[in-house]
């Protein structure tokens, strides 16, 4: 009965807030040239941003599975408040990206606007793309250049009202979405902040590991401490002894990112899709890197009833199903 309800409280709260918000979104288009700068032939660019694609795990949301039309977007991604669909994303200048300047390509990524100005849904996890440097923005964008451009107009917005009213993401960002690029940690070592460039931006994982407001924001709180979606519970993947990956060793770690499966499980469902098309395809050096982030994560301190349930789940294998009594509890606790 609580899920319902947070979305009654959610929706209530954006639509109120929609008034006051379409006044920050008229306007929000900036006129910029049409069409990529980039050279063509600069290969090491787009070869990193081949590479990046991948780290960033774009295909996921972007492809439907068996469709043989990568990035041409249309697959239905869930969320609390309804269904988004993933956008064509290949260069065809009509429905896809084609038409857009470098410039608009990376506002997107980075602030959560698309071409038009339109505030972008965070199902496009630009709340984590903002890390990325411009330089690799630019490199995605030079890869995706040069795909199959794919004509399929798709309309992204499935939401139902109020939550289909785009301004009313103005009053989501001033909440839960805090722009920048990332910052080194001069006290940290090289691979550790690549870990943290990786885990906090490109690799967004807080998207599915970090627990969500009524509102559908990071709970920064409990970052990386586990949350429940799409009828899966992401794991938590923090260095807590009781709840994460406290019992799991820097190669433990690697090994499961790039095998799907180390001595202790075994992934399943989303974490495994992930796997397939992002981080088994990724350098040692950046799995290692990631790892050894993960590892630094402090876990939570205080005792959860949840403990012994959660440590369950990961022992057998990573993002198992959940039923439906447990789904309505899981995110119950989550939205709590």
């Amino acid at each position: 009965m609580r899920e319902p309800f947070a979305r009654r409280i959610a929706g209530a709260a954006i639509a109120s807030l929609i008034l006051a918000s379409s006044l920050v979104g008229a306007g929000r288009a900036q006129t910029s040239k049409v069409g990529t700068s980039l050279d063509p032939q600069n290969f090491g660019q787009i070869e990193r941003g081949r590479y990046l694609a991948i780290a960033g795990d774009c295909a996921s949301c972007h492809t439907v599975p068996g469709s043989n039309q990568p990035f041409a977007g249309g697959r239905p991604i869930e969320t609390p408040f309804g269904v988004v669909v993933g956008a064509n994303i290949t260069p065809d200048p009509e429905t896809g990206i084609g038409a857009w300047s470098d410039e608009l390509f990376v506002r997107a990524l980075r602030e959560g606007k698309g071409h038009d100005g339109q505030l972008l849904y965070p199902a496009m996890p630009y709340p984590y793309y903002t890390k990325l440097t411009e330089s690799d923005a630019l490199a995605i964008r030079a890869y995706l250049n040069t795909v199959k451009p794919v004509r399929n107009a798709v309309v992204s917005n499935k939401l139902p009202f109020p939550f289909d009213v785009r301004e009313g993401m103005a009053a989501w960002n001033a909440l839960y979405f805090k722009g920048g690029e990332f910052k080194q940690d001069s006290a940290k070592s090289a691979e550790w902040n690549r870990g943290a460039y990786l885990v906090e931006g490109l690799g967004h994982c807080g998207a599915c590991h970090t627990p969500k407001s009524t509102l559908g924001g990071d709970d920064r709180a409990r970052a990386f401490q586990g949350y429940a979606l799409q009828g899966w519970f992401a794991p938590n993947i923090t260095n807590d002894n009781e709840r994460g990956l406290g019992g799991w060793s820097v190669a433990d770690i690697v090994a499961y990112l790039k095998n799907g499966h180390n001595m202790t499980t075994a992934s399943t469902g989303i974490m495994a899709e992930e796997i397939t098309l992002s981080s088994s395809q990724m350098s040692d050096a950046d799995l290692t890197a990631i790892a050894t982030y993960l590892k630094d994560l402090p876990g939570q301190t205080a005792p959860s009833p949840a403990a012994v349930s959660a440590r369950i789940r990961r022992r057998a294998g990573a993002y198992l199903p959940l039923s439906a009594s447990r789904r309505k509890r899981a995110k119950a606790q989550a939205w709590a």
